[in-house]
């Protein structure tokens, strides 16, 4: 996944995080590291998702943060971001959407992001995301099934008893992580 320079994200380099912070500052510094330690296995991901996040690491720092620096925001209309896509709906749930307030993209818009702030649903998310990165760099660390299990069981205490043994970086970013999945709200 390549990302947006404002994108959050943490770096690793094995177990041990290397830095974290918007992209266009995180990957200078993981250039600086692989230029420190060539042999480093660095890995970035993205603090909301846990995706890998990859980037054009070629070159001095400069020319990386040159790289994934922010583009400069002239006069006009800011660019949204808005992909097209097709959905497929029956027709009465298109005639639904074409009679609400602002029309059918406007309504989903509406929809996708009351779901986005269901609890439940960022319990689930915070869990994937939590599953994902552990899995990279955790996946054969002692306890890890039963982390998982505990994971979305939703058991806080448990999740961090089976990760005691894992190395401190990668478990104090599991915990931050799957926070909203252990029923906490911070």
């Amino acid at each position: 996944m390549s990302a947006d320079p404002e994108t959050r994200c943490t770096a690793f380099d094995g177990h041990r995080r290397i830095a974290s912070g918007p992209l266009s500052e995180v990957a200078p510094r993981v250039r600086a590291e692989l230029d420190a330690r060539p042999n480093a296995s660095v890995m970035i991901f993205a603090d909301d998702d846990s995706q890998r996040i990859d980037v054009d690491l070629r070159g001095t720092v400069a020319e990386v943060a040159a790289r994934v620096a922010p583009a400069e925001k002239g006069p006009g209309r800011p660019k949204l971001g808005v992909v097209p896509r097709e959905v497929t709906l029956l027709p009465r749930h298109w005639e639904w959407l074409s009679a609400q307030a602002g029309g059918a993209s406007v309504a989903l818009r509406r929809l996708v992001e009351a779901a986005r702030k269901d609890p439940r649903e960022q319990a689930r998310f915070a869990r994937d995301a939590a599953f994902r990165f552990t899995s990279l760099l955790a996946g054969n660390a002692p306890g890890f099934e039963e982390a998982m299990r505990a994971l979305y069981a939703g058991d806080r205490a448990a999740f961090e008893v089976h990760t005691a043994a894992w190395p401190p970086d990668v478990r104090a970013h599991a915990l931050a992580i799957a926070a909203p999945g252990l029923g906490d709200v911070s």
